[in-house]
């Protein structure tokens, strides 16, 4: 017998505001020489960059905003069943002796931001490179921690649904447990 599916809110619309916001102002709040560019993974990352970065700017500071499609950087893509669908990247400028804060939706392995490292680098050498992410969902299986995080979650075995408004209609974090 198989339990049925519950789901519990995380963040609805003003919590996920909220979170960018704080994100926003904790990247401000950190001073740097180099100019600042926020990346989002495609296809939740980008969302929560435009998002950063118009927060960003309201906040008086200064931010290109780019995304990257990490498909075929990741090291499981020969193991798929289904091989990924390729999304243009829209990252029309160098990531040299910039700060790049990549962003993700949810942060669990590390893998995805593993790979989004590796393509980063195609576009030029960043001065650094931060990590910011709405949910930090644990579980770590490489050495990365988000400088940056709207939610940290307490059960890394939990899955995750994020809804946003400009892909699902709906600002929305959800913990489904079955």
């Amino acid at each position: 017998m198989t339990t049925p599916l519950t789901q519990e809110v995380l963040l609805d619309e003003l919590g996920i505001t909220c979170a960018i916001k704080a994100m926003a102002q904790a990247i401000m709040d950190k001073p740097s020489p180099h100019p600042l560019a926020i990346v989002g993974l495609l296809s939740q990352g980008d969302i929560i960059a435009k998002r950063l970065a118009t927060e960003i700017q309201s906040l008086g500071g200064d931010a290109l905003c780019a995304s990257i499609d990490i498909s075929l950087y990741r090291d499981d893509i020969y193991k798929l069943e289904a091989k990924p669908s390729l999304r243009s990247s829209n990252l029309p400028f160098s990531t040299d002796d910039m700060r790049v804060v990549i962003v993700d939706d949810v942060l669990y392995t590390g893998r995805t931001i593993r790979a989004a490292l590796n393509a980063i680098f195609d576009y030029g050498r960043p001065a650094c490179i931060e990590l910011a992410c709405l949910i930090d969902r644990g579980g770590r299986e490489v050495p990365i921690q988000p400088d940056y995080v709207g939610y940290v979650m307490e059960k890394p075995k939990a899955k995750i649904l994020v809804s946003l408004k400009e892909a699902d209609g709906k600002d929305v974090v959800t913990l489904c447990n079955n």
